[in-house]
């Protein structure tokens, strides 16, 4: 049997090289589709991997506190179109100096986030992502400064601290400390500035290398309703985080007379709001992908009729040498796998290249792992078998006497 399965790899080989073209290009439709499926799914597994490294970072002791908007948690639709985007909050700062009381509780640092434009020296500067927070947010997130200090209450309150590249973009250097600008008809002044973190994608939904973060005590008096899209608490220890969640949520119940229009998580639900949308994305943009699959599966079967009528001479003579129709089956089945594994090796390597050049101007790698290998290489095989039984039945199937009076 074994050298029979032999034999019959062989003479696929050999009649696959006979025609390259056309091998070729059968391939290189499962290529495109097998491509695509490791394209996206490299790329996305990139980007879940810096979701996770960065969620899961000093993230033992960590505490979420976000607004809930009460819809069912089974609804699919729902979670998608609610997911933190925090529209409307209803978070106070308030509930802020509420959850500090908790004994457990280290810090907590609001975050209300607002797109402005500054000025300086008369020049304006669009799009500026402005962070109102107080100076617990240091410890909390565990920010580093490149020189200067942090917001302070001890200081004036038109301070503010501002990420690396904000530094860069807005003085042209990281040496800003004391350089003034104004926000909302109030001026500030740079009394610190945070170290390069390229870190654009995390839990608080803020890429703080371009931000200015100003004391959000300060920006109540002068701003009619800060929204606060989330409050991040740091317990003392990362024992005390259960207990610290039951007494936030009771605290806060207690505050807003049992409305419950506010969450309050931990653990691993501390992840970026896109994360789970992200999946759900990916999931459709592979379905879509697997669509070109079909379409080279479809490609391969073509090739085979064609290979099977002008080989069907070649059937005569084998079935009247003694070849069951098995055998023949098997003949051209090996043809279709072996068309289907190179064209699946093809997009391996393609998908992969194309994730590595696309990586070159993202922030993330793309991801590499056993699991999109055996998938591609399932799928391949997969495909091979559905889009050659048809062609290798019906070359099984030839009349032998019938076969031998063919000519090409």
């Amino acid at each position: 049997m074994k050298y029979l399965l032999n034999t019959h790899f062989h003479l696929a080989l050999d009649n696959l090289r006979q025609n390259r073209g056309r091998t070729f290009l059968s391939a290189l439709g499962i290529a495109i589709g097998v491509a695509s499926i490791v394209l996206i799914m490299s790329l996305t597994g990139g980007v879940n991997n810096l979701i996770s490294a960065s969620s899961s970072k000093n993230n033992a002791n960590l505490i979420l506190v976000r607004p809930s908007f009460g819809k069912a948690e089974n609804s699919f639709i729902d979670g998608l179109t609610n997911s933190r985007q925090f529209s409307k909050s209803n978070l106070t700062i308030e509930d802020v100096k509420t959850i500090k009381k908790v004994k457990t509780v280290k810090s907590a640092a609001p975050i209300a986030i607002s797109n402005s434009a500054v000025s300086i020296a008369g020049k304006v500067y669009q799009n500026n992502t402005i962070v109102a927070t107080n100076n617990d947010l240091q410890d909390v997130l565990d920010l580093h400064l490149k020189n200067g200090q942090f917001l302070d209450y001890k200081l004036r309150e038109n301070v503010a601290v501002v990420g690396y590249k904000t530094a860069m973009s807005l003085f042209g250097t990281p040496e800003a400390i004391a350089r003034t600008f104004t926000y909302n008809d109030k001026q500030f002044m740079v009394v610190g500035v945070l170290d390069e973190m390229n870190d654009p994608i995390n839990f608080n939904n803020v890429d703080f290398d371009n931000s200015i973060l100003i004391n959000i005590d300060f920006a109540s008096t002068f701003e009619s309703s800060i929204q606060i899209q989330q409050i991040d608490v740091r317990t003392n220890t990362s024992s005390d985080v259960d207990s610290a969640v039951a007494k936030i949520e009771k605290k806060l119940k207690e505050l807003k007379n049992g409305d419950e229009n506010f969450e309050v998580v931990s653990g691993n639900s501390n992840l970026h709001p896109a994360g789970s949308m992200l999946s759900v994305i990916s999931g459709m943009l592979t379905l879509v992908a697997s669509i070109s699959l079909i379409v080279g599966g479809v490609g391969i079967m073509n090739i085979m009729l064609v290979s099977v009528s002008e080989r069907t001479r070649e059937i005569g003579i084998r079935k009247a040498v003694g070849a069951s129709s098995s055998q023949i089956m098997l003949q051209f089945l090996f043809e279709s796998l072996i068309l289907s594994v190179i064209g699946g090796i093809m997009g391996f390597i393609f998908g992969y290249i194309f994730a590595f050049f696309i990586s070159l101007v993202s922030p993330f790698a793309p991801h590499i792992s056993w699991q999109i290998l055996g998938l591609t290489g399932a799928t391949s095989l997969l495909v091979g078998i559905a889009f050659g039984i048809y062609p290798a039945i019906k070359a099984a199937r030839k009349d032998p006497i019938e076969s031998l009076k063919f000519y090409r």
